[in-house]
């Protein structure tokens, strides 16, 4: 899963998924387009990678003129582009009538409208270079969770959106494709690691008794934007330890 030659955006690249993901990509030869709302946690990233391949740019995906200007900056330095990964995101939680109308619109902005933005400013270069999509969905958008309807709602629509375009795209060379990671071990999941009962609950759900690091879902991101996943779109594929193999009912044995 080499990437040579090939141009990668990654949104929300200064943390977590995002930043292993950027790295992952760098690692193997791609140049690479690093998108956060703020510079500093992108240069950290950028620190390991070769500086002639990277592209920093700062700016909220959730806006239309700056996801549009993060496309423009790929373009403008590299000359194309190959691989979108939409990552940006943003976690509320709590119950639907304490949860502020300001967390809907925050996480639908950012989980949804960036998505949107992103996808729609890239796909005419996408289409030119024969690319593809990966977008960071979540085992909330194939199922839902206590007191996290906000996020539900929002990763919901990611994993449909993802097959809605891969049906619609296909014809035109574009792969669509999300990851839906489970607990993942990143700035946003530190009180859930500290928090023993809450960790030994998790890990009797899941079957390889832990959660993930983020270089694990950066890897199967890599997969679905390699050639090796060539004839794989429409996909939304749990990074879960096998959590959503379940059915829901508890252990009896």
């Amino acid at each position: 899963m080499q990437f040579d030659g090939k141009v990668v955006i990654v949104t929300g690249a200064g943390s977590g998924i995002g930043a292993a993901t950027a790295k992952r990509f760098g690692g193997a030869g791609a140049q690479v387009v690093l998108n956060d709302r703020t510079r500093e946690p992108l240069e950290a990233v950028a620190a390991g990678l070769d500086p002639g391949r990277v592209v920093l740019q700062t700016g909220d995906v959730s806006e239309q003129a700056d996801a549009e200007t993060l496309i423009a900056a790929a373009i403008d330095r590299f000359g194309r582009l190959d691989v979108l990964v939409n990552n940006a995101g943003v976690v509320p939680t709590g119950p639907i009538l304490e949860a502020s109308v300001q967390d809907w619109r925050k996480v639908m902005a950012v989980d949804v409208d960036g998505v949107f933005f992103c996808t729609r400013a890239a796909l005419p270069h996408l289409v030119q270079a024969g690319g593809n999509i990966v977008n960071v969905s979540s085992v909330s958008g194939l199922g839902g969770d206590w007191n996290m309807s906000f996020y539900n709602a929002a990763k919901g629509a990611v994993s449909n959106f993802t097959r809605s375009l891969a049906l619609e795209l296909g014809a035109q060379g574009v792969r669509v494709n999300a990851v839906n990671p489970g607990l993942t071990f990143t700035g946003l999941t530190q009180d859930i690691k500290r928090d023993q009962e809450l960790m030994r609950r998790f890990a009797e759900r899941i079957p390889l008794g832990r959660g993930a690091e983020p270089e694990e879902v950066a890897d199967v991101i890599a997969f679905l934007a390699s050639d090796a996943a060539r004839y794989v779109t429409g996909v939304n594929l749990p990074v879960d330890g096998g959590l959503t193999a379940s059915n829901g009912q508890p252990k009896q044995a």
